[in-house]
């Protein structure tokens, strides 16, 4: 059974998990025996769905409202986590927020703050509250934090959003020497162009969407479900020697930077 289920009866926590890239691993996780904490900010309903999905693969979840910038709401999670469905294993550092697109000297703080504090606070926020839950009762676990090809690929009006994402590659690899010795795997996924609502433009206008995919070798954008497969790996015992690693899945888009010039 536990081949069929390699994650059976394991508890994760996903952050950010209302749409997009958090709801494919929620719902893959939970298709490989998970049971579930939904985490979301703004959109209940789109936490809703994830949960019917959850459910429909026959396993257990809460939805929870948290601003992953705050961390007494991010302690809030775990302890609700603990109280309702047991002890996590699996954290899934999944919610973010795009960048802002303005350059440096026109950015206000508090937009560089924001984007500083929900993407790389709320990551570092998850994983202390998880490595401690976790070294308090036996060791052992996995973390997988979300970050993107911009923790190395500079963008001009990206400032805040590339700055967050080098700074989650970095976190990752400290981490994981800390946390060899406890058995607990951290590793990143940096997604390229993903399907979800960080590029509506690309999911509303197909000719948007033929023009950004024109430098992906593979030519096309990935769906949702392709990052969860590789976080689920990530996740199972299959993985259990990567550590501190960044997995690009991006079609080859870094690699393609330069050609021509």
């Amino acid at each position: 059974m536990n081949e069929i289920l390699p994650l059976k009866d394991k508890i994760a926590i996903v952050t950010g998990a209302d749409s997009g890239i958090g709801r494919a691993c929620t719902v893959e996780l939970s298709a490989r025996g998970a049971d579930v904490v939904i985490n979301y900010h703004s959109d209940e309903d789109g936490a809703k769905e994830t949960l019917k999905l959850v459910e429909e693969n026959g396993r257990k979840g809460i939805i929870i409202k948290a601003d992953v910038g705050d961390y007494s709401q991010v302690q809030a999670i775990f302890n609700e986590c603990e109280k309702i469905l047991g002890i996590p294993f699996i954290l899934v550092n999944n919610a973010g927020v795009n960048e802002s697109g303005i350059y440096a000297d026109e950015m206000d703080i508090e937009t560089f703050d924001r984007t500083i504090r929900t993407n790389l606070y709320g990551t570092f926020y998850g994983c202390k509250e998880f490595i401690k839950i976790r070294k308090a009762n036996g060791n052992g676990g996995k973390i997988v934090n979300i970050s993107s090809i911009h923790e190395e690929v500079a963008r001009a009006g990206g400032g805040d959003y590339c700055a967050s994402k080098g700074g989650v590659r970095n976190l990752t690899r400290c981490l994981a020497l800390e946390l060899g010795p406890f058995n607990i795997n951290i590793n990143s996924v940096a997604p390229g162009m993903i399907l979800t609502p960080m590029n509506q433009e690309a999911l509303d206008d197909p000719n948007h969407l033929k023009k950004a995919v024109e430098n992906i070798p593979y030519k096309r954008a990935a769906e949702p479900w392709e990052v969860a497969k590789l976080v689920a790996y990530l996740v199972s015992e299959d993985a259990s020697y990567a550590a501190g690693q960044t997995f690009t899945l991006d079609g080859g888009l870094s690699l393609n930077l330069g050609q021509g010039a």
